[in-house]
């Protein structure tokens, strides 16, 4: 399932309660857009502020409307117990994979973060996507602990920051006429490469930060998880079609075409808050789509998300 796209939906709000009927039309649409996989409960899902229970039932309403795609679930917390717990609620509810970063309020050390993967490596029965958000989470893996961790059971995927790729999207961005093969080497495919090194063949590794997976894709990573492809998972799977087809060019220029939405992401700090606002434009939703404290984007943002998804035509 650690291939091609990995769409991360919103989970939808309604006067603070979770609006499954909105959530059920997000994933009818990544079920007809046949994406790769649906990572239910992601960041964009939500994981953090939802119960056990929600859990559970958002998962279960996305593998029973996946149509046979693989399903994955956030199950991060603060307490090893409690990700544990979530654990056994979201596999109880049918999912193929999940999603697992290093939650904390206090910042954990290395010892804390291996222990954290190595009690639920040997409880889990599907895969784990090992993520790394050192901007959510305070915390970056090193060489030496993803060596470790990818020692242990049932690791299946590492989800790794896409600022590596920076300027490898730069480079393809500003390329008008060149062939793939002239695209120089980044430090993007130097850390991809240095990773393949230190993780076993079978873990897959995924890019995110939605403005660098056009690059990465085109750098050899097996997958990008993206918070877009939650909302727009064609336009998406054109992009990724281009970088897995060699042409890292126009792969980067469709991702170009997108540079509204990522400053955007940039403004209202990550796209969150922007993909609900197009959830809501297409009529996915209701507004306030988040849950308190969550404000919705400005007026002015609102109007500009609308205009570049009619003049883009996303979907």
């Amino acid at each position: 399932m650690f291939t091609g796209l990995s769409a991360f939906p919103i989970t939808p709000f309604k006067q603070e309660a979770i609006d499954y009927k909105a959530f059920k039309g997000l994933v009818d649409n990544l079920a007809s857009a046949n994406v790769d996989s649906i990572c239910a409960i992601g960041s964009t899902g939500l994981y953090p502020y939802l119960t056990r229970e929600e859990k559970y039932d958002v998962a279960k309403l996305a593998v029973d409307h996946a149509n046979g795609i693989p399903v994955m679930a956030g199950v991060g917390a603060l307490r090893t117990y409690d990700v544990l717990k979530n654990v056994e609620a979201v596999q109880q509810a049918g999912v193929n994979a999940v999603l697992l970063a290093p939650v904390s309020y206090q910042v954990l050390n290395e010892e804390e973060v291996f222990g954290l993967y190595e009690a639920v490596s040997h409880e889990v029965s599907v895969p784990i996507c090992v993520y790394e958000n050192p901007r959510v989470t305070n915390f970056t893996f090193s060489d030496d602990l993803y060596r470790r961790i990818g020692k242990l059971p049932n690791i299946g995927a590492i989800k790794i920051p896409g600022t590596p790729f920076a300027k490898s999207a730069m480079d393809n961005s500003s390329s008008k006429d060149i062939s793939p093969s002239e695209v120089s080497s980044s430090e993007g495919a130097r850390r991809l490469a240095s990773l393949r090194e230190i993780m076993p063949g079978h873990i897959a590794i995924g890019v995110s930060g939605d403005s660098f997976g056009a690059a990465g894709l085109s750098e050899g990573c097996d997958l990008w998880l993206s918070v877009i492809g939650g909302i727009f998972p064609r336009t998406v799977m054109r992009i990724i079609d281009a970088a897995q087809s060699g042409n890292a060019v126009d792969a980067q220029a469709q991702s170009q075409a997108l540079s509204g939405i990522w400053s955007m992401f940039a403004r209202n700090g990550g796209g969150l808050r922007v993909v609900a606002a197009a959830a809501e434009i297409l009529g996915y939703c209701e507004t306030p789509s988040l849950p308190a404290p969550f404000l919705p984007i400005d007026k002015k943002e609102y109007s500009e998300l609308e205009r570049i998804i009619a003049q883009l035509s996303l979907s």
